[in-house]
């Protein structure tokens, strides 16, 4: 973090304070070591069990503990609902905001509230964030069977993709596409999590998935990536194209306008932040920074990036601080193109 090197060179400029502060930080470490010890924390995901964000979380949850002080047990609870906007809710409400809750919610869900979502019962700059672990690629895909075989079919061919909750990127992110570029492309929604949302594809339940993370496929469907494979990745959202997908058209290669670009934009925004981390408002400013630090630490730790890269996980951290500004900076786009998108949304 930024903050550390900071910190650095104040305690080169002041060393006299330096030494006063590192008795106040031991101090306060072992406050916080006393409140977790013989303590149990719930890592709660907003999904059910068997998806990308449960995956991440049991992952992070195996090591979490020893990161922080006092060695608390950590224990995973699934609470799937809306595409995890009811796990949200009660983060921002209803659960203790000691320290002893954190929550793996969706990606775009900070941004629930910008976009109108009357169902949206929190304040993104009130609930602390404690930190991302992956930044991601949004991939759109389609059985061969239904005969899409790139993005422009679905112009003059009708097809269904599966879904999660309303705020969920598998539901927004088909909706607005099927919207800004008048593509046949409807949404069936309603499934538990985006594990459930695979199968029913391979099922002929529905023809695709108009979103799923690159990173999730890589760990759960690595054959969907096949050169023989039984489906067609036809678009990618992201920064730029993935080194994994250099022929597949990034979505903003679709866009013919500069307003149609700046929708997709704030599109992508909503997915930069791939696995983000959270716990309720008005946490103790220490037990805050504890939790952000031990999340931290985690995602330095050699066990946990094996442990990672055996199930094909990419850990690109996002501190709590960083997630914070990044959300504000969303907050101020211009209010005609959050609109634009929410229409499209809707």
């Amino acid at each position: 973090m930024r903050s550390f090197g900071l910190m650095s060179l104040c305690a080169l400029a002041f060393g006299a304070y330096a030494a006063l502060s590192s008795a106040a930080v031991t101090a306060s470490e072992q406050d916080e070591a006393d409140f977790y010890n013989g303590r149990t924390v719930q890592l709660m995901i907003g999904y059910s069990a068997g998806g990308g964000y449960d995956t991440y979380g049991r992952t992070l949850a195996r090591h979490l503990g020893k990161h922080i002080p006092g060695n608390p047990n950590v224990v995973v609870r699934n609470v799937p609902g809306a595409g995890s906007l009811v796990l949200m809710n009660q983060i921002a409400n209803t659960l203790p905001n000691d320290g002893t809750v954190i929550g793996a919610v969706n990606s775009g869900m900070p941004f629930e509230p910008l976009f109108g979502n009357e169902q949206a019962q929190f304040d993104v700059n009130d609930v602390s964030w404690l930190g991302n672990l992956s930044l991601v690629t949004s991939v759109g895909l389609f059985r061969k069977e239904s005969g899409i075989n790139k993005w422009q079919d679905l112009e003059t061919q009708a097809a269904t993709v599966g879904a999660t909750g309303a705020g969920s990127n598998t539901n927004t992110i088909p909706r607005v596409l099927a919207t800004l570029f008048n593509l046949k492309m409807t949404v069936i929604a309603g499934y538990p999590g985006s594990n459930d949302v695979g199968l029913a594809m391979e099922r002929g339940e529905v023809d695709g998935m108009g979103s799923a993370f690159l990173s999730t496929i890589k760990a759960k469907n690595p054959e969907w990536l096949a050169p023989d494979s039984d489906v067609n990745i036809i678009f990618q959202l992201g920064r730029t194209r993935h080194p994994d997908l250099p022929n597949v058209p990034l979505v903003s290669e679709m866009a013919k306008t500069d307003r149609e670009q700046q929708v997709v934009d704030l599109l992508g925004a909503r997915l930069i932040m791939g696995r983000p981390y959270v716990a309720p408002p008005g946490m103790d400013p220490e037990r805050l920074a504890t939790l952000r630090n031990a999340i931290e630490q985690t995602t330095q730790d050699r066990a946990f990036l094996e442990d990672a890269s055996n199930q094909g996980l990419s850990i690109d951290f996002v501190d709590g601080e960083e997630m914070q500004t990044f959300f504000k900076e969303v907050y101020d786009y211009p209010k005609e193109i959050v609109e634009l998108l929410n229409q499209a949304m809707q």
